[in-house]
């Protein structure tokens, strides 16, 4: 299952986990987008598609039902959709700051707390954060986003301990800059002289949406069987300085 699969990181790692044999639940709240990446994938037809928005918990529940009946019992979840926005202190209102929790932060871990309703009770599973080096590292104007992804990756721990009776993992992957239409509408990407300065602090350049797919999908597969709790950070050594 992989959240904000209409585009950027969520897209490729619908793709990528299509690629390497896995029967995916795209979601998305863009249902032709969603049909675009569905096209991009391998199997098509072996693979689930639902428009929706995440926010709507109660409609988000019945489709992870549906989801179970078509498809059994959950090996995989990649919560990669999010926001993101640069914006100074004194704009930082309780409304604003309430709108990117409950995107960032409350739709993840309700859509986590629905899938392991149903995930596989002999193998497990394993789940995926998409969090963002802005958890770790400061940047002006990114509180409201860091404050997010600080959560995603403290929250990551204490879930990975709760559900390590169940054989699920629980990890989070924090991307750079990575190359994506999210990064594209970016404040820093309409000045040329902003765009340098942010290439200037990843020493490997910017990101590919399939740097962090590829992360994401080590950590779903057996290849990561004894890792949990931990923050996997992909970021072109943004955060070596």
């Amino acid at each position: 299952m992989v959240t904000g699969a209409s585009s950027g990181i969520g897209r490729q790692t619908a793709i990528s986990c299509s690629k390497a044999g896995a029967r995916v639940i795209l979601l998305g709240r863009d249902a032709s987008r969603l049909e675009e990446t569905l096209s991009a994938m391998d199997n098509p037809e072996i693979h689930l598609m639902y428009a929706l928005d995440l926010v709507q918990f109660e409609e988000v529940s019945a489709m992870v039902e549906e989801a179970a009946h078509k498809m059994g019992p959950f090996h995989g979840l990649v919560n990669a959709a999010g926001i993101s926005t640069t914006l100074p202190l004194k704009l930082l209102s309780a409304e604003k700051m309430d709108h990117f929790f409950k995107t960032n932060v409350h739709t993840t871990i309700q859509l986590t707390r629905f899938f392991t309703r149903h995930s596989d009770k002999q193998s497990g599973a394993s789940i995926v954060f998409l969090a963002s080096v802005m958890g770790m590292a400061g940047e002006m104007g990114k509180t409201i986003y860091s404050l997010t992804k600080g959560a995603l990756i403290s929250g990551v721990r204490s879930l990975a301990l709760e559900l390590a009776p169940r054989n699920i993992r629980v990890n989070a992957v924090s991307p750079g800059v990575v190359l994506t239409p999210m990064s594209q509408n970016a404040i820093y990407s309409q000045d040329e002289e902003s765009l340098n300065r942010v290439k200037s602090l990843h020493p490997l350049g910017l990101g590919k949406p399939e740097d962090v797919a590829n992360a994401c999908i080590f950590l779903l597969s057996d290849a990561a069987g004894w890792i949990t709790g931990t923050n996997l950070v992909v970021d072109g050594g943004y955060t070596a300085r």
